[in-house]
């Protein structure tokens, strides 16, 4: 019966990683223009430039936040920092850049 449970769990929680991975993807593909997927697996210059990308919009974003801007979006601001930690790897957790 425990193992039951545990499936079920493990079940559950892979489905709420695969709808938080849908989501990031719709979004970047809706603010940013690109595919996070191809994103991901680009090498080097392309892969920064798109990163450079992700910061200036969040920059952006930030701003927007600061200012009181009636178009500032928490979640977008939000999606963009998730894809620009993404791209950037697993080093972005431990020194991260402006939010």
């Amino acid at each position: 019966m425990r193992s039951l449970q545990r499936d079920a769990r493990n079940f559950a929680r892979h489905k709420h990683e695969q709808a938080m991975e849908a989501g990031q993807l719709v979004a970047v593909r809706l603010l940013c223009g690109f595919d996070l997927e191809d994103a991901l697996h680009a090498g080097g210059e392309a892969r920064l430039k798109l990163v450079e990308r992700i910061e200036r919009l969040l920059e952006r974003e930030r701003l927007k936040g600061l200012r009181r801007h009636w178009s500032y979006d928490l979640n977008r601001h939000i999606a963009l920092k998730q894809a620009r930690d993404r791209l950037r790897g697993p080093a972005s957790s431990l020194c991260p850049g402006p939010a």
